[in-house]
């Protein structure tokens, strides 16, 4: 029972001497401020993952043509004259 008388003075005795550097609802506010501040953070970045996961465009090959679909003269691109 000591101990716990003890520590219970200790700490009425600190709290006596502590107050807050203001309003207890500015505590709260700010708290829901910072809050939504990360949540707006975690927005930007939704469906980012999908983005990045999916693959390039498909080419088909069709079986037994060697050079695929860009013919023999192997152009790059679509605008390639040749």
């Amino acid at each position: 029972m000591l101990f716990t008388s003890t520590a219970t003075s200790l700490a009425t005795a600190e709290a006596e001497g502590f107050t807050l550097p203001g309003p207890a609802w500015a505590f709260g506010v700010t708290a829901f401020a910072f809050f939504m501040v990360l949540l707006g953070v975690l927005w930007s970045f939704r469906n980012t993952a999908a983005r990045y996961d999916t693959p390039g465009p498909v080419t088909r090959v069709r079986q037994g043509d060697v050079h695929g679909s860009q013919g023999s003269r192997g152009a790059t691109d679509h605008g390639a004259h040749n």
